[in-house]
């Protein structure tokens, strides 16, 4: 499965994810470190890749086709906090349901748009 990580996703799960056979696609140490929310929005669609991140702004975008987005939102956020999260969303669905799916992990719920 392609995934971009947005760099508030902990290196952790990059390399767990890695581990599992995903191709991640990191900004992080690269020039595009810092992107704005358009450019990774435009590369996660241009490359076909579920967006990981902990940014509720992405969840706006709903109303276009896209590749899938996996939003993590914890009241009290720690990286391996969202790192559980992000790998129990994975976890939940298979590669083919990611497809124009927004899930929005909470600390105890999930929601699905």
């Amino acid at each position: 499965m392609k995934v971009l990580v947005d760099e508030n996703i902990p290196a952790m799960t990059v390399l767990e994810l890695r581990s599992r056979g995903y191709d991640v696609l990191d900004f992080r140490g690269t020039q595009r470190e810092g992107a704005p929310d358009s450019e990774v929005w435009s590369i996660a669609q241009k490359e076909s890749r579920l967006l990981i991140t902990t940014d509720k702004a992405f969840a706006q975008l709903r109303q276009s086709e896209h590749p899938g987005v996996l939003i993590i939102r914890l009241r009290q956020p720690n990286r391996y906090r969202i790192h559980q999260r992000v790998i129990q969303g994975l976890d939940h669905f298979p590669e083919t349901d990611w497809a124009g799916k927004i899930v929005i992990m909470r600390d105890k719920t999930m929601v699905i748009t």
